[in-house]
């Protein structure tokens, strides 16, 4: 019997003027990296993908070196600014992988999520949801703004799940 085929992961980073944070991302990243292959959890052909989405600043020079000096990351690099969203499709379409997941480049996500969403992925789940408990890291103003959102969708007749991500497999 064979044994069972680890998934590739790809973690899909938007940037757009991360230049300060993009150090620590790539560090944490890298270490969450190693240790998920370190637990059985992800193939060793898994990727970061950092996506800049036009930046102004040195963020594109920093993921050309990081792609350089570790082989697990990949840059992309968007023409021009195109907003968060196309910049996540662009690196969803671009990414390999059996698993795909994003997190934003300011690390407000909490990266052991990803180890829990690949347990969900190896028992049979398709799509798994992640959904923040608490929103206490946003401003005052992301908060309303992203209660809002929910909202009106809701009353639109959309079915979601509120202050969700998602990955999809």
């Amino acid at each position: 019997m064979e044994p069972e085929k680890l998934p590739q992961l790809s973690i899909v980073i938007p940037c757009y003027n991360e230049e300060d944070v993009l150090p620590e991302t790539a560090k944490r990243l890298l270490d969450k990296l190693s240790c998920l292959r370190n637990q059985a959890l992800v193939d060793d052909q898994s990727k970061i993908y950092f996506v800049d989405d036009g930046s102004r600043d040195a963020t594109w020079q920093m993921i050309e070196l990081y792609s350089k000096t570790h082989s697990e990351i990949k840059g992309i690099k968007l023409s021009r600014n195109r907003g968060h969203q196309n910049a996540l499709l662009a690196g969803l379409m671009t990414a390999q992988g059996d698993v795909l997941i994003s997190v934003d480049a300011d690390l407000q996500d909490d990266l052991d999520a990803i180890d829990k969403m690949l347990k969900k992925h190896q028992q049979g789940c398709e799509i798994v949801y992640g959904v923040r408990n608490k929103r206490q890291s946003d401003t005052a103003f992301k908060r309303m703004t992203a209660q809002g959102y929910y909202t009106l969708l809701g009353k639109m007749g959309v079915d979601l799940v509120y202050n969700h991500a998602i990955i999809a497999c």
